[in-house]
């Protein structure tokens, strides 16, 4: 009985939480881009990847493995 309310539970909070998602101002996205070396194209290449994400469809992002 506690392993199904559990499933339940996770699988709701699962649902609620997928349908948020926050994309980047215009301003961030030039902060982001003021220390890239070709700034216009990192520029159109977030701004294009919002709004793909507004629109609800799935984007890749990339992970950097942390060094020590």
């Amino acid at each position: 009985m506690k392993l199904a309310i559990n499933i339940t539970l996770s699988l709701l909070i699962l649902f609620i939480f997928s349908e948020k998602s926050y994309s980047l101002s215009d301003y961030k996205i030039k902060k982001i881009c003021k220390n890239e070396k070709r700034k216009f194209s990192c520029i159109k290449n977030l701004q294009e990847k919002r709004s793909i994400l507004q629109k609800g469809k799935f984007i890749e992002i990339p992970v950097i493995p942390y060094k020590r």
